[in-house]
């Protein structure tokens, strides 16, 4: 059964670092990424790889401060968040693909205070 758990979030402060992990099981960890939502907004892709050659890609919002990782060989995607700032409060939440049809995790809060 394909399901996405992610966990990590919390209150951090401006500034400060907080790490999300995100455990896939029955999906492909190779496709999944973070998204983030605030409310009254469409939810915005964060952190993913390219398909192709496995390169990272970046919100232009995080460049520079969130890094996104992954250890296959636990199933797990990490975004590191580094630097955080009031505007990356949101629900954060993983999302994966399998033939074509998308998973998403039951998200988790990150609130940043200044």
């Amino acid at each position: 059964q394909e399901r996405l758990v992610e966990s990590g979030g919390g209150v951090g402060q401006a500034g400060g670092s907080l790490k999300l992990s995100c455990v896939a099981s029955g999906i492909n960890v190779r496709t999944v990424d973070w998204y983030r939502q605030v409310p009254g907004k469409q939810r915005e892709l964060v952190a993913g790889f390219s398909p192709y050659g496995g390169e990272t890609r970046y919100a232009e919002s995080v460049k520079g401060r969130f890094i996104i990782t992954r250890d296959v060989s636990k199933n797990t995607v990490y975004l590191q968040m580094n630097s955080l700032k009031p505007e990356d409060t949101a629900v954060y939440y993983c999302h994966g693909v399998v033939f074509a049809t998308q998973f998403w995790g039951q998200g988790t809060q990150v609130t940043v205070s200044s």
